[in-house]
């Protein structure tokens, strides 16, 4: 498989470990990082009417801190598709090239409907 998709995010001061609780420090945050990881891996999901996908799983290794200011870029590599369930390989660079984070992540395809009534 080689299905890619990439994007660009702009470190802002709410995505600070500081500004969210996670770290003290005004830097990019280990969670912000997961969610634009995630948010990178499910563009790459052509969904049917009535559908969302949702992450099952995530391992991540932030590598390097970014300041206020820094944009980011994500890269998500489709690496599986069993039927539901997608398979993705993650990166995140800086404007020098340094890898900021890597991981890999699953997501699975649901009925909208039918996972929202199972929480009720």
């Amino acid at each position: 498989m080689n299905k890619q998709f990439s994007q660009q995010l702009t470190v802002t001061t709410k995505q600070t470990a500081e500004s969210l609780g996670s770290g003290l420090l005004p830097v990019f945050s280990t969670p912000s990082l997961v969610a634009f990881m995630e948010n990178t891996a499910m563009q790459l999901i052509e969904l049917p009417a009535g559908s969302s996908s949702v992450g099952t799983s995530i391992a991540v290794k932030h590598l390097k801190a970014s300041k206020i200011g820094e944009v980011l870029t994500c890269t998500a590599s489709l690496t599986e598709n069993e039927g539901r369930r997608y398979e993705f390989e993650l990166q995140v660079t800086d404007t020098s090239g340094d890898v900021v984070g890597n991981g890999v992540h699953e997501r699975v395809v649901v009925d909208v409907e039918g996972f929202m009534r199972k929480i009720q």
